[in-house]
């Protein structure tokens, strides 16, 4: 199976490629750093053998370089890049950087992949608690009007996978065998994440001032495994949300119920039609 991983250079990205590689899939780095691409892809072949692992250039903050991907055929696609920053910025297409990255660079992402993936392809979303508690804005969607930075990121995750699911309910209304399945990391540190010295570097002192947080946490390594077990897992269905299996927040992947402001299925139709009027795709269009 091949498999883009968006942002698959750095965090959770990077070990879910690492993680994926390592079961035997062929995976492409989606990323718009060729430097740090060569870097992740030498350190996933050292710790993996025979790893099949390359890079295709990729910026979800300029839609129209997602046109003409060369990824070949795919059997998923982890949604998984993000950004979050502290001052209102803009993509180069004009969108609230975060929500043009976040959720409308994926939006484009996935209909422009949609002629390449196999007839049972998964498209796996990489979620974050902190949008468990976040809810849409339609007349401020890019928060244009009043800007916080951490409302800005819990929005644009939100909207993340609420496309996600309004894909998977569309998906199967069009009686398609292609699965869309949300994946959220819980709780996931770098004080706690192994080293991995081409991209990631944990001191001692980190690993020490990390202990009393493995309790409740885990590392980049820990939250990755969410999305490969939507990859890969046998039982795995569309629509579904998986999330580590202590608190919603560390350790072994289990299926949650979805929270409250994912079951909102007008809000999830409205933000499709107006996520299609902003990158002039549809996915399913």
């Amino acid at each position: 199976m091949r498999v883009l991983v968006t942002g698959g250079n750095a965090g959770i990205g990077y070990f879910v490629a690492e993680q994926l590689a390592s079961a035997g899939a062929d995976v492409v780095l989606g990323s718009r750093d060729p430097a740090k691409a060569a870097a992740a892809i030498a350190s996933i072949r050292s710790y993996v053998s025979g790893a099949k692992v390359r890079h295709v250039q990729l910026d979800l903050a300029d839609l129209k370089s997602l046109a003409d991907l060369d990824t070949g055929q795919l059997g998923a696609v982890v949604c998984n890049a993000g950004v979050m920053v502290d001052r209102r910025q803009e993509t180069v297409d004009g969108h609230e950087l975060m929500f043009g990255t976040n959720h409308l660079g994926h939006f484009a992402l996935v209909a422009h992949l949609m002629p390449v993936l196999t007839p049972d392809a998964r498209i796996v979303t990489t979620g974050s608690f902190a949008a468990k508690s976040a809810s849409l804005d339609f007349a401020d969607l890019q928060s244009e009007r009043d800007y916080h930075p951490k409302r800005a990121y819990e929005r644009s995750k939100l909207a993340q996978m609420l496309f996600a699911l309004e894909l998977d309910r569309r998906l199967r209304a069009a009686g398609s065998s292609r699965l869309s399945v949300l994946a959220h990391p819980g709780g996931a540190l770098d004080s706690l994440t192994p080293s991995r010295p081409r991209v990631h570097v944990r001191t001692a002192g980190q690993w020490l001032r990390g202990l009393p947080a493995r309790a409740v946490l885990h590392g980049k390594d820990g939250g990755a495994r969410l999305a490969v077990r939507a990859v890969l897992g046998p039982d795995v269905a569309g629509g579904q949300l998986w999330g580590p299996r202590v608190f919603g927040l560390r350790g072994r992947p289990r299926l949650e119920t979805r929270w409250a402001n994912l079951t909102e299925e007008p809000s999830a139709a409205r933000l499709w039609a107006e996520s299609v009027r902003l990158t002039g795709l549809d996915p399913l269009g």
